[in-house]
């Protein structure tokens, strides 16, 4: 892979080709990506949608919404830091093409932004509420009719794949999407692969699918337009490491500091455990000076943050050269100086929080409403695919907004409407639907 074509501000439908030295340095196309997500009604629910712990009442929880911001700023850091780097090391960069340090910042940023817009209502037990629906729920009626790709893609439905579907399908009138540029499109790709062939490797990129079968047109052309593509398959776009090291290090610190301000994780263990972390570049003085537990959180978490991106830039750039040929496969945290103190800490956020009672018992709710609404909007899709819908049918439809068909051209397409609507709704919103439904 090469810098300058990883960099390529390509736009679904372009018929010219864009130059970075001709970019209007006050409207830069990469930051046109990050207002065009922004503005966005998919990245608008994620407001009310879960982080870690569903219906939460308390300001002191992170929802999706905040949790994208957090990491989309941890990830310009990043992104900057590479980037100066890199244009150090290739001055061409800049001197031929013009590319800037701030390019790189804007380009991990967004696609950071954009990296949980897919995610389902209910955290992870949504995507596995959908999957469960379709491998074992009254879904598995259209295994015999469907493609295994087709089906694998339901049985396994993939929060990732469905962002991508987000940011770059086209609809009526808007053609590409959100029409993003290749750049950020393939630094959000952290997955690039489909959900079969089902080959598990060591390599991190294997570890999920990215795309589904009705983006699996846009995608190729994607990488072979960025020079991700390898033999048979696809090396993942270097400026995705970053994008998932910024979220690696959120989920780790801020998880964390949820179940402290819930006081699920005791302040004083748990402070022990973050002072591990930050304890050669912390001033004993300065801590000792702090009086609220606020306070000493934000100095702790604001050194930890940092540490990280420090250690996570370091190791990018280091492996530079294995990441461009598609040999590095490791995320950027699991070869980091500190892991082990992480892994403690996200060992006590998975006792404390994640299998929290509170968080399993409304993840049980929020499984019961999923399954609901995808037995009645797979239904009523379904059957106005076939030209059989019922009054029943056509009451539900009318709960979809109108720009949203579900109805495809095919019954892959569909399904697939119908389950991606379900999971574009918030948690309320898909609270809401079950109970009018039910």
């Amino acid at each position: 892979m090469h810098w300058e074509q990883l960099l390529s501000l390509q736009r679904f439908g372009d018929t010219t080709k864009r130059i970075r030295k001709e970019q209007n340095e006050t409207r830069l196309g990469f930051e046109v990506d990050y207002d065009r997500i922004v503005f966005s009604s998919a990245f608008r629910s994620l407001q009310d949608k879960t982080q870690v712990i569903p219906f939460s009442k308390t300001d002191f929880v992170h929802t999706r919404l905040t949790h994208s911001l957090e990491v989309s700023v941890v990830a310009r850091s990043l992104g900057r830091l590479a980037g100066e780097a890199i244009i150090k090391k290739h001055p061409f960069l800049k001197a031929t093409h013009g590319y800037q340090v701030n390019d790189f910042g804007t380009i991990v940023a967004t696609a950071a932004l954009a990296h949980d817009i897919g995610n389902p209502p209910f955290g992870h037990s949504g995507e596995k509420a959908i999957g469960y629906f379709f491998s074992s729920g009254k879904g598995k009626q259209y295994k015999d009719d469907l493609t295994p790709k087709a089906y694998e893609d339901l049985c396994r439905f993939e929060g990732n794949a469905n962002g991508f579907k987000i940011l770059c399908e086209s609809h009526e009138g808007t053609p590409g999407g959100l029409r993003l540029s290749y750049a950020t499109l393939g630094a959000y790709m952290k997955y690039p692969k489909a959900s079969l062939p089902y080959r598990p490797t060591t390599h991190v990129a294997d570890k999920k699918f990215g795309f589904f079968q009705s983006e699996a047109k846009f995608f190729d052309e994607l990488m072979n337009a960025l020079g991700c593509n390898k033999g048979q398959g696809y090396m993942r776009h270097p400026l995705a490491y970053l994008v998932e090291a910024a979220d690696d290090i959120c989920y780790t610190i801020i998880d964390f500091e949820d179940g402290i301000n819930l006081g699920w994780i005791p302040e004083d263990y748990a402070l022990e455990y973050l002072i591990k972390l930050v304890k050669d570049q912390m001033d004993p003085k300065k801590y000792a000076s702090l009086k609220h537990r606020a306070q000493r959180m934000s100095y702790l978490r604001s050194i930890a943050i940092n540490n990280l991106i420090q250690d996570a830039v370091k190791t990018f750039i280091e492996n530079e050269e294995a990441i461009l040929k598609g040999e590095f496969s490791s995320a950027l945290l699991d070869k980091s100086q500190y892991k082990a103190q992480m892994e403690d800490i996200i060992a006590i956020s998975v006792q404390r929080v994640y299998q929290s009672h509170e968080v399993l018992q409304k993840e049980i709710v929020g499984y019961k409403v999923i399954s609901n609404l995808l037995d009645a909007f797979t239904t009523a899709a379904v059957h106005a695919f076939q030209n059989k819908k019922t009054a029943f049918d056509e009451l539900i439809l009318r709960l979809v907004p109108q720009h949203i068909p579900l109805a495809g051209d095919s019954l892959y397409t569909t399904l697939l409407n119908a389950t991606c609507y379900v999971a574009s709704l918030s948690d309320g919103k898909a609270m809401e639907l079950s109970e009018k439904i039910k």
